[in-house]
């Protein structure tokens, strides 16, 4: 500070980057403003960084299945990396392939005889005077697509879903390939006093959500399977189809399980009393098992998530960034919870 004319002091300037107290101002400035631009960041490349989270997801998945395949496999890392891969995209085209083919008939029943319950079901409630104005269900569909949030351009159309899952891919391969590489490049980005406990924590988060995707496959699996034997064996139609959308929708807890019960007693009424009968037997079944046995055993492996908050998780995200937050709520809210139990237990360390 110097005497000016007339004699007064004069202060330091935003300039005068020597000061003390302007360069802290500046670094708190600075803060503000860059977590202002990672809102903005966030909002506007909410799609592009689901995208990538997904990629990550599959990641894992790739890389737990070449672990579990070299407990009985004893070569290199690299050959069983890619027969698990091959495999994967092996089962889609088959998969895709099959449904395209053989299912297609079948889908087109399948929309119809649900199409049809459905309207009955909202007859009925006119009839009771719950339901008013004699709503149809392709109304209602409507209204529920849209109440469900913005869909964002990469999931818009049928070319933007292709070319969404061939980025997944492509990502979740090039990850898995070298995880390490990855890790040390973003470490690269944080001070040198926080990267211990970065690899820490990413490798806690990795173990969690290899063992979260494998128990999720399982699921996947046991209710897909389970579904499409047991309502082939009780006369239900569409029984394979039923199957494959049963244990896709197994993907997405808690509101998977909901449309796909309701796919199926809509489908096994569609036939008659009994068979619909069997088809909520079938359904109660296939969930006590995944409920009782399967998610208790995942939970215990890897993280408990209270369902409450996962299905709160899976409102906000879905409404906000449509089917693939929808999708990618439950491991969000795994890493999220992983990442506030490490700091917490750093946090008690040093106090202690």
């Amino acid at each position: 500070m110097s005497d000016g004319p007339g004699g007064h002091v004069e202060q330091p300037g935003p300039t005068e980057l020597r000061d003390p107290l302007i360069r802290q101002e500046m670094k708190r400035a600075g803060v503000w403003f860059g977590m202002g631009l990672a809102i903005l960041g966030v909002i506007f490349l909410a799609q592009p960084l689901l995208l990538i989270f997904a990629g990550i997801v599959l990641a894992s998945m790739l890389d737990g299945g070449t672990r579990l395949l070299g407990r009985v496999l004893p070569i290199g890392r690299g050959w069983r990396l890619t027969i698990v891969t091959l495999a994967a995209v092996a089962f889609i085209i088959w998969t895709c392939y099959f449904a395209g083919s053989s299912l297609m008939g079948e889908a087109e029943r399948l929309r119809e005889a649900i199409t049809l319950q459905a309207n009955r079901v909202l007859a009925w409630g006119h009839s009771l005077g719950v339901m008013q104005g004699g709503a149809k269900i392709d109304q209602l569909s409507g209204q529920l697509m849209g109440t469900l949030g913005r869909l964002g351009s990469a999931v818009s159309s049928a070319l933007g879903a292709i070319t969404s899952f061939v980025m997944i891919l492509v990502i979740g391969i090039f990850v898995a390939v070298e995880p390490r590489l990855y890790q040390r490049g973003f470490a690269w980005m944080l001070p040198l006093r926080s990267r211990d406990s970065f690899y820490t924590t990413a490798a806690t988060m990795g173990f969690t959500l290899r063992r979260l995707m494998a128990g999720r496959l399982v699921g996947m699996a046991v209710e897909g399977v389970g579904t499409w034997l047991l309502l082939m064996v009780g006369g239900v139609p569409m029984a394979a189809l039923l199957g494959i959308l049963t244990g896709l929708l197994a993907f997405i807890p808690n509101i998977g399980a909901i449309v796909s019960g309701a796919l199926i007693v809509l489908a096994g009424f569609s036939v008659s009393m009994n068979a619909g009968l069997w088809a909520i037997a079938v359904y109660l079944i296939v969930q006590l098992v995944d409920g009782y046995l399967i998610v208790p055993y995942v939970a215990r492996r890897t993280v408990d998530l209270a369902p409450a908050l996962v299905l709160g998780a899976q409102l906000l995200l879905g409404a906000l960034f449509g089917l693939m937050g929808l999708a990618l709520a439950d491991p969000i809210v795994a890493m999220i919870k992983v990442a506030l139990e490490r700091h917490s237990e750093e946090k008690s360390d040093r106090e202690s």
